[in-house]
């Protein structure tokens, strides 16, 4: 499947970052680059609410200065 339209994670609580398919599928549903999405996994984990609230800060933090 290359339809990233038509993907759905396995898992939809938590983001894979070791399929392509997904990490687009999460960068599109989430508005963040793959950088963005590899970072706050990072920081954060893999489950998607913690995933969210650290994009949301570090969107924050870029609008702020």
């Amino acid at each position: 499947m290359s339809d990233v339209s038509e993907f759905r994670p396995l898992d939809p609580g938590r983001i894979n970052l070791m399929d392509p398919l997904e990490v687009q599928y999460w960068c599109r549903e989430l508005g963040c680059s793959t950088s963005e999405l590899e970072n706050a996994v990072d920081h954060a984990g893999d489950h998607i609410s913690a995933v969210r609230a650290q994009l949301e800060q570090q969107h924050a933090g870029a609008r702020s200065g």
